[in-house]
């Protein structure tokens, strides 16, 4: 008679921790699930991430009125970021281009890996920007509309990766250019005058 006395405190008990298990389960998703939602940064990288500015294209800003910049990403090599991280950059001269309705950075120099075997990288060839499709499509109207041109401004590291800035440009005519630097030595006056004052 035992026995079967046994059986069912055995059921019951084995129902009830069953009961127990699913309870603590689900309690234990519904705070996993809170902790996520309450944390989005889990994927998303935060916004106030530091940038580290491995290269500024100056003469760009000599020769050019930057109307609307524009960051993009880069598609590289193990040896050109290798490479950017050291500094060995060179965004003199360089712009960009749609073809084929992606994006594509010309005449940036990116010197060789030093220590780079054989698979190094050609340091002059073209590297393609990663943007959305309809971003292209709109550079590209303005590009061709308005006589615009897509300069590269800065290289820089944020978030560990390595991101483009371009400049959506209007050459300046020569008169512009020293007009800008009549201002800057204006401004270098006034500053001196100010510090001796």
């Amino acid at each position: 008679m035992l026995a079967p006395r046994v059986l069912i405190n055995f059921k019951h008990l084995y129902h009830t921790n069953r009961a127990n298990l699913a309870v603590c389960q689900e309690e234990r998703h519904s705070l996993f699930m809170a902790k996520q939602t309450g944390n989005q940064s889990s994927k998303a990288p935060p916004r106030d991430e530091p940038i580290k500015m491995i290269a500024v294209n100056r003469q760009a800003y000599h020769d050019y009125f930057v109307e609307r910049t524009i960051e993009a990403g880069i598609s590289l090599v193990g040896t050109e970021v290798k490479s950017i991280r050291d500094g060995k950059v060179n965004l003199r001269g360089s712009y960009a281009i749609a073809r084929n309705g992606e994006l594509w950075l010309e005449n940036a120099h990116i010197a060789v890996y030093e220590h780079g075997n054989r698979y190094n990288h050609d340091p002059m060839r073209n590297r393609k920007l990663l943007l959305h499709r309809r971003e292209i499509e709109q550079l590209q109207a303005k590009v061709a509309t308005k006589g615009l041109t897509l300069v590269p401004l800065k290289l820089y590291l944020k978030g560990g990766k390595i991101k483009i800035e371009l400049g959506l440009c209007r050459g300046k005519k020569l008169y512009d250019k020293r007009e800008a630097i009549a201002e800057r030595d204006v401004k270098r006056e006034i500053e001196r005058v100010i510090r001796k004052g």
